[in-house]
């Protein structure tokens, strides 16, 4: 059965959308089956995999209006599959935005991704949901739907405030609505360690977060910058830059983490 992950900070610009697409291109060369299910309107996890939300006939929309199965609307594209790196997608575009207004007076409208991941649960081993940096009934249903909660952060000083609301949440989120969240790990992105400050917080981080914080380490690299404008994962775009290593090094940080999962 696969472990759903959602890969969220409430802050915006952190690298989310990229740590969600690299990863799942990662875990896939690493012969992992994954599904990666984009949850925020702009739609840039769905083009970074190599699929145009333009020409999308279903989406992640239909599927939480209850309209299409995941089955139905899941693609994948070619580009990945030829550079051993295919993974499905259940893609998004502008439409979603619609379903948080269309959502408000449905009944179990924070459980509606949950329930429609359950029916294709036993076909992968991972599935990873990107989620829209504000704290909507989009990433409700993320957080609802997950196993645990993967953090990218930059080590700077405003990424620790915006740490202890997402924190806040996610224990929330667990008294409520879902026993099973929980924070996976912190994955430090975009790290240059010839910034003092940068080396400090990630200090302050695994002092205060210990083994939580991922051992992989993403270094700010400007072929993972460059790869979703070719609509591509980094990790395809140039399998040797520093950025995509470091990627396939966290998919295998990652499977070994969920081995040691209960359950």
């Amino acid at each position: 059965m696969a472990r759903i992950f959602c890969v969220a900070n409430q802050k915006g610009g952190v690298g989310k959308t990229t740590t969600t697409v690299n990863l799942a291109a990662g875990l896939a060369k690493v012969g992992q089956r994954v599904l990666m299910v984009d949850l925020d309107p702009q739609g840039n996890a769905t083009m970074g995999s190599g699929v145009d939300k333009r020409q999308l006939q279903l989406t992640v929309y239909d599927v939480l209006l209850e309209s299409a199965t995941v089955a139905e609307a899941r693609v994948r594209s070619p580009r990945l599959v030829e550079a051993g790196c295919g993974y499905d997608v259940l893609g998004a575009n502008r439409e979603l935005a619609g379903a948080e207004v269309e959502l408000v007076d449905q009944e179990r409208r924070e459980k509606r991704l949950r329930e429609a991941l359950a029916t294709v649960a036993g076909e992968y081993d991972f599935i990873l949901v990107d989620c829209p940096p504000a704290l909507s009934l989009l990433t409700l249903n993320g957080l609802c739907a997950a196993h645990g909660v993967i953090v990218p952060m930059q080590c700077e000083y405003f990424a620790l405030e915006g740490l202890t609301d997402l924190v806040n949440t996610i224990k929330q989120v667990h008294a409520n609505l879902n026993k099973d969240l929980q924070i996976i790990g912190l994955l430090r992105v975009m790290f240059d360690p010839r910034i003092t400050l940068q080396q400090q917080v990630s200090d302050q981080l695994k002092a205060h977060f210990a083994e939580k914080v991922f051992d992989t380490v993403i270094p700010r690299n400007v072929r993972l910058a460059e790869a979703p404008s070719y609509g591509l994962p980094g990790v395809v775009f140039d399998a040797s830059a520093r950025g995509s290593l470091a990627f396939v090094e966290f998919a295998r940080e990652m499977v070994a983490r969920v081995q040691k999962m209960p359950g």
